[in-house]
């Protein structure tokens, strides 16, 4: 079905087995001196293993500490990270993966309390808005970066990598100099496109004379940098006139820092929705080039290929999701993919805004993948998982996989739950994609029935003969005693809803002309915001009332960006600090700094979090405590968080089993 997806492509002194690429992503998996863990080894062995044709490993340090990005940065600025580097190559290549490294240098992207100083770029101009302000590098030590990068090269080279990558996009130091934005210089370094792009062809040069004709160099950029006085598609064309000569590949992002959205992609970019600019380049410079952008299905893959938008696609985040993607795909096996959903939680989130390693919220093991089914039980064990949303099928799915008899028990008619009810509004139907694949992977397995429409209580429980009994029940919308709420919300003949409320009537809404309609959302989190997002794309008036001095503080940092984006876009009335005191039929009594006013709307949605719905939980416990029966209790019916904390707490039913000795 994919000729074109599973064709090689040889570049230079490299075959490649397939047209699927690991691009670079960062993964703070690194050892804080620059080495690599063994856990990071195996992260990126995982994928090769998995099928994947070119691995391009994460931006690894040449200039130590001035060049640095992130806490634990892999390193090559130095000989003695050579033997490591080697190691890696060695393990991925078994799997007849080509591997290659890409090299960078920060500028003023590094942060003045890592690096002990002020950052470097090409002007002193933030990388991001409240970054640090760089110095402008002087000419001499322009050269002394060049040879940097020379001999990064000559290392990549000897630790066995079959290509090198050159970081020249994303607001890093290369991309500072390419960029008006941040390039104010009045020497032969800036200005011009020629001179702006003076540095990056001093570094090309400089690599090709360290690993010769034969060595592929592939150069990263961002084509579009989709922000104001950035560099446009046609600006960037142009540029690459300076640059074209000795790169081999071209490897065709796009955005800045402050449009971050558009680099690691918000969830309700269509997939691939980025190839036009990879076709461009290609188009001018007939050169392979390789698209990247929330590709996920083969099918986009394939015909981005066939359309000559592109020769190699770079799956991301797709492959920290499933690194059997490709092996899947190849063996016909796609409905089984798990589909990343673009949330960026655990990976741009936890590495970028929080400094944690990554991890994945539909992969609850992103290092040992499915290691956890090495384990078998012991015995005859009978697990009964209440509840069929996200966290109880993970549940459910990990115990059958390890050998257990499993019950799951749900009330509604179909598995997913509240995962699969969010996917109703448009611009979250990404997500959907995950509860799919649970409920797939849980028909697949015969020791795993499930009941529908089944609320179960103790008595019916008792019946399975449980040994463990994991409680994933969900949450509910929290409703304060605030006057006038809980008379109005979710009633019939009113106007006034929850979430779920929203949620049962997505339908009508979507089918009603709602432009100029007034609407009002209490609550500034997660789910307010996708309130505001449904109906300011409708051309709704839309007010957002949140009591916290700022919207989004539960978000991730890319869907907070294109959140606050879509709120100046769609020009929406923001009210922090401010609290709803009283609820009526077509109003909002709030109150600001002590002063009340009513908020007046057509429709009111009040949207203050979640709380665990957990009614049957202490029955649960009471009636079997005295039987030896393990209860846990997990995902929002133990604490509202994140699907990323269900799916874990679901996994570790493997040391639940091992605690009762069943494994």
């Amino acid at each position: 079905m994919y000729q074109h997806l599973f064709s090689p492509l040889t570049v230079k002194s490299m075959t490649i087995k397939n047209r699927i690429v690991m691009p670079p992503m960062g993964t703070n998996y690194g050892d804080p001196n620059g080495e690599f863990t063994e856990d990071h080894m195996k992260y990126y062995e995982r994928r090769a293993k998995g099928g994947v044709g070119l691995i391009i490993v994460e931006n690894a340090c040449l200039q130590f500490p001035m060049g640095s990005n992130g806490t634990t940065q892999i390193r090559i600025d130095h000989d003695r990270y050579i033997p490591g580097m080697y190691r890696l190559t060695e393990k991925l290549h078994k799997y007849g993966a080509c591997v290659a490294l890409q090299i960078n240098h920060a500028g003023a992207s590094a942060v003045p309390e890592r690096i002990g100083g002020q950052p470097v770029s090409s002007s002193n101009i933030p990388s991001k808005t409240g970054g640090a302000v760089p110095r402008p590098l002087e000419k001499d030590e322009i050269q002394g970066i060049v040879e940097q990068y020379g001999k990064a090269a000559k290392r990549v080279v000897a630790a066995g990598f079959d290509a090198i990558e050159i970081h020249a996009g994303h607001s890093y130091l290369l991309c500072q100099f390419l960029s008006p934005v941040y390039n104010k210089r009045t020497d032969e370094f800036g200005g011009s496109f020629e001179n702006r792009a003076r540095f990056a062809r001093m570094v090309i040069d400089r690599i090709r004379k360290e690993v010769g004709p034969f060595f592929p160099i592939m150069m990263r950029f961002s084509a579009d940098e989709f922000i104001q006085g950035g560099n446009t598609l046609e600006d960037t064309l142009q540029i690459l006139e300076f640059l074209n000569d000795e790169v081999d590949i071209f490897n065709v992002s796009a955005a800045l820092n402050d449009s971050l959205q558009y680099q690691i992609d918000q969830m309700n970019l269509p997939d691939g929705w980025r190839a036009y600019l990879s076709k461009a380049v290609r188009d001018k410079f007939g050169k392979p080039t390789i698209a990247t952008g929330n590709f996920r299905d083969p099918a986009v893959l394939e015909k981005t290929l066939a359309d000559g938008g592109a020769d190699l696609i770079g799956i991301g985040r797709g492959l920290i999701a499933d690194p059997d993607w490709v092996g899947k795909v190849q063996t016909g096996h796609e409905e089984m993919i798990r589909k990343c959903i673009s949330c960026n939680i655990g990976c741009a989130g936890h590495r970028i805004a929080l400094n944690r390693p990554i991890r994945c919220t539909i992969n609850p093991e992103v290092i040992h993948g499915e290691d956890y089914k090495e384990h078998k039980v012991i015995r005859q064990t009978n697990v009964v998982v209440i509840g069929g949303g996200t966290a109880g099928l993970e549940a459910a799915c990990t115990a059958a996989e390890v050998g257990c008899t499993t019950f799951l028990f749900e009330q509604r008619p179909r598995v997913g739950g509240l995962a699969r009810e969010i996917a109703k509004l448009p611009d979250k139907k990404r997500i959907v994609d995950f509860p799919n694949y649970l409920e797939k992977r849980s028909q697949q397995l015969k020791n795993l029935i499930t009941f529908t429409n089944t609320k179960a209580d103790a008595q019916l429980i008792e019946n399975f003969k449980p040994d463990v009994i994991i409680n994933a029940t969900g949450s509910k919308p929290l409703l304060p005693p605030i006057a006038g709420l809980l008379g109005h919300i979710d009633k019939e003949g009113e106007n006034i809803l929850s979430i779920f409320g929203l949620l049962r009537r997505v339908d009508e809404f979507s089918a009603m002309d709602l432009e100029g309609k007034k609407i009002v959302v209490i609550g500034g989190g997660a789910v307010g915001l996708d309130v505001v997002e449904f109906f300011a794309e409708r051309k709704a008036e839309v007010t957002i009332v949140e009591r916290l001095p700022e919207l989004g503080r539960d978000l991730d940092l890319i869907t907070k960006l294109s959140m606050m984006q879509m709120i100046k876009d769609k020009n929406v009335s923001v009210h922090t600090h401010t609290a709803l005191v009283e609820v009526a039929g077509d109003h909002f009594k709030v109150n600001y700094e002590g002063e009340d006013k009513n908020f007046a709307f057509d429709y009111g949605f009040v949207c203050l979090g979640m709380k665990p719905e957990n009614p049957g939980l202490a029955e649960l416990q009471s009636h079997f405590l005295q039987r030896n029966v393990e209860v846990v209790n997990i995902g929002d019916s133990f604490r509202t968080r994140k699907i990323l904390d269900g799916i874990r707490e679901g996994r570790n039913i493997i040391s639940t089993l091992e605690k009762i000795g069943a494994l």
